[in-house]
């Protein structure tokens, strides 16, 4: 049988009140897709509330983006996605939080998304997250009550990435300073380079340009166990 990736997508679409408009980040659900789909992983969508997810982010030079977007099943799959509540934990193997700003309103009080993320990961699963996406961390608790970032490396976009693009005053929080609170051991390289770390089926990644790397270490996690 076939190992099944889930992906979970904000549905929140303003960026606070700057007028803007956000979503989840699409490179990062395109380009590790990609790396899930070649290692032969069915993939499927989430969103905090179902429906049609918001999408930003979108390079029209990206040809990994473009057919992504391009491919009818993808685009019928995220105008369509389900909600936490009516999916069930042991269809899935790996749990992978797509970043996008959004993630920051929405995925801390998604309460039944963490719920399926907290089984699919104590069933021996992975839980994975990029840039914005371990927004869904913050509140993740396993059943025993503690949160699944103590004590492990965690890697999100930073409180110094964050400032460089201007949204320090916009965002409801801080998402580094926020993880380091709930016992994350963080871990970061230089602005808007490369970076993800794996830490007892947890795996996250630093900011958009990691979300391959992610994936690729999702795999080798769950090779591991």
């Amino acid at each position: 049988m076939a190992k099944k990736v889930l992906f979970a997508l904000t549905s929140h679409n303003e960026l606070g009140g700057t007028g803007r408009k956000t979503g989840f980040y699409v490179p990062e659900v395109a380009h590790p897709a990609a790396v899930f789909r070649e290692a032969g992983y069915e993939i499927e969508y989430v969103s905090v509330k179902g429906g049609a997810a918001p999408q930003d982010g979108i390079n029209p030079d990206d040809t990994v983006v473009a057919a992504f977007l391009g491919d009818t099943a993808t685009a019928r799959a995220l105008a369509t996605t389900p909600v936490a509540a009516d999916l069930k934990a042991a269809d899935y193997d790996v749990l992978y939080y797509a970043g996008g700003h959004g993630t920051m309103w929405d995925f801390p009080d998604a309460t039944e998304l963490a719920t399926l993320a907290a089984e699919i990961y104590e069933a021996g699963g992975v839980v994975a997250a990029v840039c914005h996406g371990p927004a869904g961390l913050v509140n993740l608790k396993l059943s025993d009550g503690s949160y699944l970032v103590d004590g492990k490396q965690v890697s999100s976009f930073t409180d110094e990435e964050e400032a460089a693009v201007g949204l320090t005053g916009v965002v409801p929080f801080l998402l580094e300073s926020t993880l380091a609170d709930r016992g994350a051991k963080i871990t970061k390289t230089a602005n808007f380079a490369e970076h993800a770390v794996s830490d007892q089926r947890l795996v996250t990644g630093q900011n958009p340009a990691s979300a391959a790397k992610v994936a690729e270490l999702a795999v080798a996690a769950l090779a591991a166990r």
